[in-house]
């Protein structure tokens, strides 16, 4: 599971010209799901993420959690993250999961973040063409690889 996560002051999703969802002064992440990816990858990420300290405190030293602001999260799956560039200038996504193994996962993401901030968080739309916005606040943007912890 591969994420991506930038906190924003503001962050919205549209599809078909319509907001699916949106935040202010919170967290976008972008979730990329593999076949590889397991409950415990889920349950990993999804603590990492609410207990990341990347907000400021009251000194404008980043050491304050979303879940410690009271923000908002919204996640948005994007298949492209596993994206393969080694050969040609092509990506591959042959390491991305297909909808019947994706899907699931992505819901549980989705509770398990639910679950770890105390509260609903905002989606786009599994599998839509979506339309991302928003303002990197900072500019602060953490990769994150279940499959590789650094």
């Amino acid at each position: 599971m591969r994420a991506v996560i930038q906190r924003v002051s503001e962050a919205s999703v549209k599809v078909d010209n319509m907001v699916a969802g949106a935040v202010q002064n919170g967290l976008l992440v972008l979730l990329g799901i593999e076949d590889a990816d397991t409950e415990e990858d889920i349950q990993w990420l999804s603590s990492k993420i609410v207990n990341l300290r990347i907000f400021n405190d009251e000194n404008g030293v980043m050491n304050v959690s979303i879940k410690d602001t009271g923000g908002n999260i919204l996640l948005v799956s994007q298949f492209t993250l596993h994206a393969s560039t080694k050969k040609g200038n092509r990506p591959s996504y042959i390491k991305a999961s297909k909808p019947e193994f994706a899907i699931p996962m992505y819901e549980k993401m989705i509770e398990q973040l639910n679950t770890g901030l105390g509260k609903k968080i905002e989606t786009g739309i599994f599998g839509a063409d979506m339309k991302v916005k928003l303002f990197n606040d900072g500019p602060v943007t953490i990769v994150i690889d279940t499959k590789n912890k650094e």
